[in-house]
Formats: structure tokens, sequence, C-alpha cells
């Protein structure tokens, strides 16, 4: 079972004992310690342990004060608007030789249109298999691209575009799709040599006439046979890439097909061993998953395993529309299963090594900033603010369609 005390004090230790500045507007200078310069702007940075972290939230609030932002110590803050920063333990480095200090990593590059619509690559697909089980809904498939004749690479989070055979209604080629890449960067085989998507077909009744409709390029790619080709673009996309720290708390909102990015975080993260050397994961990962059935719930038995044999860094919730209730006796989405869980991710929130991940129909995100709202009103922080602020620090990250 998962322990989440072990989760926020085992692996986040160091976190606990750091300090972090807020930014505070609407206090005079009367209310606060004439030592803190009030800038021209109104605002005064404040610096606050974690420990103090709450308290100093209500001591602001009192005085009517409203924090805008909270960054760890030693972050971006004008030299002459902040307080003097206490010195923190340091002696355990401070003894050690420089020749033993851990190499900084290089920064990884990030691969981008290596191929384009005019000239695109073109694979074959190697393997396809559904991912909906007997008595779920719709149609949605796992296949793979063979890319040993290219130079087609790419790193988790990104997408690949895929250009379906023939004519669009006004008789012009048909425009490429893009899809969420959903495997990692040494592919399914491990080999370097594959790419993997999770496709669901489109499929719908027309809302005037009626008419049943598929959608051209997922009906294309579900309909793929081992051996058949397929014209690929890309890699495209640095929205959704996984931050290289590997002490980092990776929260995952996904509904449906949504799920493909986080597949290909988790594979790195707890499946490739040695294919890693410089990345062992050690944080945790949480994923949030909507589905309709259980028998739509996409790579079920991997993930599961995944949470029975990594509790500390691996914890899973599901919302299940047709089959669980909400609170209010309602049916069960994503964004009730955040609210359910809203202070605790809040808490997790907090520690500036903690990202956010949100992908899936477009739409979602109302109903999680609503959750989210609340547990941050609880603290005197208004979520859009907080929201931004983690935007801007590259800790929130969002691709809905």
């Amino acid at each position: 079972m998962y322990n989440s005390s072990a989760a926020f004090t085992g692996s986040n230790t160091e976190y606990k004992n750091r300090l972090f500045v807020y930014e505070v507007e609407g206090l005079s200078r009367n209310s606060i310690d004439t030592k803190v310069p009030i800038r021209s702007s109104g605002t005064v940075f404040i610096t606050v342990p974690y420990s103090r972290m709450n308290q100093e939230m209500r001591r602001i609030n009192s005085l009517g004060g409203k924090v805008i932002s909270i960054k760890p110590a030693g972050g971006d803050v004008p030299e002459q608007d902040s307080q003097p920063q206490p010195k923190q333990q340091e002696a355990s480095n401070n003894n050690k030789p420089m020749t033993q200090a851990k190499p900084k990593k290089e920064k990884q590059k990030v691969p981008v249109n290596i191929y384009r619509p005019k000239n695109p690559y073109v694979g074959k697909c190697i393997d396809i298999y559904d991912l909906v089980e007997e008595g779920g809904i719709g149609t949605c498939r796992h296949m793979t691209f063979d890319l040993s004749g290219g130079d087609l690479h790419y790193i988790e989070g990104q997408s690949i575009g895929i250009v379906p055979p023939g004519v669009d209604d006004k008789g012009k080629p048909n425009k490429l799709r893009l899809y969420s890449i959903a495997s990692t960067r040494h592919g399914d085989n491990l080999d370097g040599k594959t790419v993997s998507l999770c496709v669901r077909k489109l499929e719908y009744k027309h809302p005037e006439t009626g008419e049943h409709v598929e959608g051209v390029c997922s009906s294309f790619l579900c309909g793929l046979e081992p051996g058949n080709e397929v014209s690929i673009t890309g890699p495209v996309g640095k929205e959704m890439l996984l931050p290289e720290d590997e002490d980092a708390n990776i929260v995952m909102i996904a509904t449906g097909t949504g799920i493909a990015p986080f597949r290909a975080y988790l594979w790195r993260m707890f499946l490739e061993g040695d294919k890693n050397p410089d990345y062992n994961f050690k944080g945790l990962a949480w994923l949030f998953f909507g589905i309709p059935k259980t028998e739509n719930i996409l790579y079920k038995d991997k993930l599961e395993k995944l949470a029975q044999e990594y509790p500390d860094n691996f914890r899973m919730d599901y919302a299940i529309s047709r089959e669980q209730k909400n609170s209010e006796g309602g049916k069960m989405y994503i964004q009730h299963r955040i609210a359910e869980h809203a202070d605790q991710l809040w808490e997790l929130m907090q520690n500036p090594k903690t990202h956010t991940y949100i992908c899936g129909l477009k739409g979602m995100e109302g109903g999680i900033d609503e959750a989210l709202s609340a547990a941050a009103d609880k603290h005197g922080v208004n979520w859009d603010e907080y929201r931004k602020a983690m935007k801007k620090e590259h800790r929130w990250h969002v691709e809905t369609y």
C-alpha cells in the first residue's frame, strides 16, 4: 500500500529544510519589521522556513496582506529588495573534495522537425493490438512503427505527425494529425529503432444529419496491419518534457488516450534499468486516470503491476465515470478525484521539484483548476496566480485536444 507520509518526508527531507521567499503586497510599513524594505511597487519579500509557511501565511492574511508568489530562497529575487538570507548548513559539502563533486549533467538536446510534411519518413507498422477489453467503449489500439530506415529520434513527452493517405473533400492531400508518443526514447523494443502511439478511433453521429462519421487519420491508423507503411513527421513539442531531475515529483492527470505521454514517463522511470544510466528516478509519480469503464483502462495490467512493485514511488487513482460515484452521488470524473486529494496535491505542489502534467480532452482543465483553487483558498493563496507562477517556473504542463 502507498505510504503518503514516506513519500512526503522520506525523499523530500532536503526540501523541508529549505527556505522560501514570499512576495507580499498590501502590507503597510507599520505592520511589518522595519528592516524589511517595501519596494516602490508596494510589494515586499519575506523569507520563511518551510516549517513556518502556513503560520506566516495566516499572519500575512491577518495584517491585510496578499501572497502573490512563492519561490525557493536563492531564486530570482532582486538583490536590493530581499532580506539577508540565513546561511544553510553546508558542513557536509564543505568537507567534500572538489574532485568528488557530482559532474553537472549536460542539458539534453530536444530533437524537432527532423522530418517535415513535404519529406516525411516512411516507416512500417510492425505491431498493433487492441487496448480496450471486451465490454469497453470504442476502439483504441497501441501501434509500433519501425524507424530503422531513417534518423527519426525523440524524447518522452513529444509528438509525431501522421499523414494519412488520400485527399480531403476539397481534393487536396490529407493534412497531418499530431499524436503524443507513447514510448520512451528507446522504443518498446529498447533498441532505439521504434516509436509507438496510443490511438482511439474517432467515431460519432453528425448532430445535424445523423450520419455516422469516422475520423480520417484515426480510422487509417486503427485499421493498420503489420507491414503497412505510414508517413511520419516530427518530432515536435517541448511543453510536456520530463524534468531531468531524478528527485522530481511528477503529477500526471490523464483522460483516455491522454495516458500516452505518461506511459512513456513511467516506462522510463521504472522499466528501462541500465538503459538510463544518468536517470534513476527517486521521486513520486502520481497518476490520475479518467476513463468511462474498467474495460477502458488502457495498459491496465502493466500500470497496476508498477503500482504494486514500486509503492513508495508510484501511486495511481482511477476516475471511472460510469461505475464510480463522486461525493455528491453523481458520476466520478477526473476533477472529482482531484478534489478528493486536493489538499495533499497542494502540499506536494509547494515543493519546487514537483511538476504537474495534464493531457486529454480539451476543457478538463476547468474542473481541475476549481478543485485545486479550493485547496489554495484554505491557505489564502489565489490559485490562478499560483498556477501562473508554476507555469513560469516550467512546473505546470498542459496538452489537451
